[in-house]
């Protein structure tokens, strides 16, 4: 409880102050990185939830430690981060296993206008300021910029709209799921 009342007192006295009121230049700064085995565009799991023996670690700068308290006691978190690799975007994608085009929003391509990219994690552990992780498909070094705990009751929507799109986009093929991405 001494714990709470000094962090209280501590953003009372020392505000955390987000300024990013300018709608046309957003800035965000990493909060850390991910430290992980995949070094080239052709090792990197399509989606790493759907191959969950991939093993990272994402190193917290020291600045956002303590805005670890209390995610160990998720198992699943949400990790957004930068695609810093990607050279560029294109407005329309030919997603592995189909013969159509698709609008680039409506797949989940890293060759966005923001290459920013979600993924849902396993969280095994927390030890200082490194998460150790499981079922991730970002590169080595890539700049994690949020963590949020995942929540079941508003991060999951049962749609067979939604499923039988991802078929129709080749989503459901084995081969395409364990095939890791190639330029």
């Amino acid at each position: 409880m001494l714990k709470y009342r000094l962090f209280i007192v501590i953003l009372l006295i020392f505000p955390v102050s987000c300024n990013n009121n300018d709608s046309e230049n957003v800035i965000y700064k990493p909060i850390g990185k991910f430290i992980t085995n995949f070094t080239s565009d052709k090792n990197v799991p399509r989606q790493g939830i759907l191959m969950p023996n991939t093993k990272a670690k994402i190193v917290i700068n020291g600045d956002f430690g303590e805005a670890l308290l209390d995610l160990e006691k998720f198992e699943y978190i949400w990790v957004i981060y930068h695609m810093n690799l990607v050279k560029d975007w294109e407005p329309f994608v030919n997603p592995p296993g189909t013969e159509h085009y698709f609008g680039t929003f409506a797949t989940r391509s890293p060759r966005r206008p923001n290459p920013i990219g979600i993924a849902l994690v396993k969280l095994n552990k927390i030890d200082h300021d490194t998460l150790f992780v499981n079922g991730i498909d970002a590169f080595n070094n890539t700049p994690v910029l949020d963590l949020k705990p995942y929540l079941p009751s508003i991060d999951y929507v049962k749609s067979k709209v939604n499923e039988d799109m991802e078929k129709e986009m080749g989503h459901h093929n084995e081969i395409m799921i364990t095939t890791p991405v190639y330029k």
